[in-house]
């Protein structure tokens, strides 16, 4: 499944500073050199729609040789490392699994900064969701290198990314955003400022929190309903049209049969995993104890989602809690 490809990739991008033998030249034609590193069910569709512009020169870099032949096919150039990839580039954005993956991709052995033909002024975009203090902390090693950075976590899942239609939640200096504009503009329909670094990862995480508290919520409430013996359209409707309307009842429902064409009507599959909705959680809880903010909800969602992936289901959409609170799995 998409998760399951997702998910394999964090264990791929272990190896994230090991060559794999792949040519790249520099941007020819004047136009400025865009690399682009993390090519996964999001990260490509983002790449590919950079080069549909015809705009840039996109360089690539990927543990997994398939994906680099893909975005070779669609114009892109392979790079050996994250290094390569960001010679002489105007921007550097990554999409990346995880904290660790992030620091070593830019400022590890064959990093992004590590590289003598990074580009001074060069706007690097962090896509990836991670802990807000590490995104801080990248922002420091860029500009030390004399480069600038904002964090840009995406909402709006593969489809967004296929379409061209992502909300950037976008952490920098106002100038930084402004600058981010010229990239993002091709790849998302909503740019919006947060704040100063950090502060974009602050966003995506609080959305996150929120989404998976209200999951269980409609799931709790649905399967309630219907072992009560309401008919599961009926009690949705209701809800959709009353004080508990919110997102995961009236555009996600949980419940098989509801809403044709969300992951509840085709086994769960093709939408956000168990397993990343539970990755997220722990970082919201991770930085709410850094700054002594309770998230008693928040902690509560996280310890049912390791039941659920302990239980065999982090490849499995996040609406699956549905099917776990009634003994399926």
């Amino acid at each position: 499944t998409s998760v399951e490809n997702k998910m394999n990739r964090i264990s791929l991008w272990k190896g994230l500073l090991a060559g794999h033998g792949r040519s790249f030249s520099t941007s020819t034609g004047g136009k400025e050199k865009v690399a682009f590193l993390g090519l996964g069910n999001m990260g490509f569709h983002m790449a590919n729609n950079l080069l549909k512009t015809g705009k840039f020169d996109l360089a690539a870099y990927d543990v997994n040789t398939q994906v680099l032949d893909k975005i070779s096919q669609q114009g892109g150039k392979p790079a050996s490392s994250p290094a390569e990839a960001a010679e002489d580039a105007s921007y550097v954005i990554t999409m990346l699994p995880s904290n660790d993956h992030v620091r070593q991709a830019y400022g590890g052995e064959n990093g992004i900064i590590s590289s003598s033909k990074f580009k001074d002024g060069c706007l690097c975009i962090d896509s990836s969701t991670i802990d807000p203090m590490v995104s801080r902390e990248v922002n420091e090693m860029v500009t030390a290198r004399g480069g600038r950075f904002v964090d840009a976590p995406v909402s709006g899942g593969v489809g967004g990314a296929e379409a061209g239609t992502l909300t950037f939640m976008v952490g920098g200096t106002e100038s930084n955003f402004t600058k981010s504009h010229n990239v993002l503009n091709d790849m998302g329909a909503n740019i919006v400022h947060c704040g100063d670094v950090g502060t974009g990862e602050v966003a995506k995480l609080c959305n996150n929190m929120v989404l998976a508290i209200s999951m269980l919520g409609v799931s709790e409430a649905m399967n309630l309903g219907e072992k009560l013996g309401m008919d599961p359209k009926v009690l949705a409707g209701i809800m959709n049209t009353s004080t508990a309307r919110c997102w995961s009842s009236d555009t996600y429902n949980p419940t098989p049969g509801v809403i044709e064409g969300v992951p509840s009507s085709r086994d769960y599959e093709g939408g956000f995993g168990s397993a990343l909705m539970l990755k997220d959680l722990g970082l919201a809880t991770d930085a709410a104890k850094s700054v002594a903010a309770p998230v008693p909800m928040g902690a509560a969602s996280q310890s049912f989602y390791q039941l659920m992936v302990a239980n065999g289901l982090g490849a499995k959409d996040f609406s699956v809690a549905y099917q776990f609170l009634k003994g399926k799995k």
